[in-house]
């Protein structure tokens, strides 16, 4: 395909992308961006331009809807990105068409509503962290209960001398900040939850049905639900997709399931799977997109 073909390719394609989302601005009364990256503080300046430019317009909505996909990243850059998208939004909406994982997870409890459906998943938050060598981001908890392990192996006198090499090996400022990622994951989920997710929740619905719900408990909930979260023991894989149901299910979580709605399901496809295998094409694998922003 030419070079005037390809373009006249792409302009359908933001053509369609630009219909689905005053549609989907529209069905879910917010504006709409959709990231596609991993979360790192390289994505930051860009990011905090795209939001203060919708941010800016005249008919700016009370509500931003976050169109999220992600592998992951770092814990420290989704707490810059909350900052900056709620000081100029209300009401922040996060729509899962696939995964966000990892860092994605929890920037999604951020939000004020976390969209699904039974197509889509979140991961467990373990935290990724640089390498020795700063190049590569890895997952913190394996680390941590690697060293658990062979310590405890070490206390019953069944470590090999493999294992004992390998443990001293360790660079403890390192375990330490893995330990230090770890903590914050799990504190800026009981915060969020708390301030935002469930700062409608005023009674219980289930057990006491009726009887209003103290901070208290909302507290209690949170720390149980970011615990479970950041278990390795019970999702045994970094790159676990943890579906809507198992969310709604183990997790106590609420979720807003899109399809419930045939029409507002189409809308995200339409929107997210042409952005997609747009990305693909060109091969581009970090990208932020709204139609407001020129």
């Amino acid at each position: 395909m030419g070079g005037s073909a390809l373009a006249a390719y792409d302009d359908i394609i933001f053509t369609v992308v630009r219909d689905a989302q005053m549609d989907l601005e529209q069905r879910l009364d917010a504006d709409v961006i959709y990231f596609n990256s991993e979360i790192r503080m390289n994505v930051f300046s860009w990011f905090r331009e795209i939001i203060e430019k919708i941010a800016g317009r005249r008919e700016k909505k009370n509500a931003i809807a976050i169109f999220l996909t992600t592998p992951g990243g770092q814990a420290e850059a989704v707490e810059k990105l909350v900052e900056v998208v709620r000081n100029h939004f209300k009401l922040v909406y996060f729509v899962v068409p696939v995964a966000a994982m990892s860092a994605g997870t929890i920037f999604c409890m951020s939000g004020d509503k976390i969209y699904m459906d039974y197509s889509s998943s979140l991961g467990p938050i373990d935290p990724q962290v640089p390498d020795r060598e700063g190049k590569f981001l890895v997952p913190a908890l394996g680390y941590l209960d690697k060293v658990n392990e062979l310590v405890l192996k070490s206390g019953n006198n069944t470590i090999t001398p493999a294992e004992f090499q390998w443990l001293i090996s360790q660079d403890m400022a390192m375990l330490r900040f893995y330990e230090q990622a770890r903590d914050l994951s799990v504190a800026l989920l009981e915060k969020w939850l708390v301030q935002y997710k469930f700062k409608d929740w005023v009674v219980h619905r289930t057990q006491n049905a009726g009887a209003p719900v103290t901070d208290v408990e909302k507290a209690v909930r949170a720390r149980e639900i970011a615990t479970l979260l950041s278990s390795n023991a019970e999702w045994h894989s970094h790159g676990r997709m943890i579906g809507m149901q198992t969310l709604k299910e183990r997790c106590k979580l609420d979720i807003d399931d899109f399809g419930q709605d045939p029409d507002l399901q189409r809308a995200v496809r339409r929107y997210n799977d042409t952005l997609s295998e747009y990305l693909s094409r060109v091969d581009i694998r970090s990208y932020l997109y709204s139609s407001h922003v020129n």
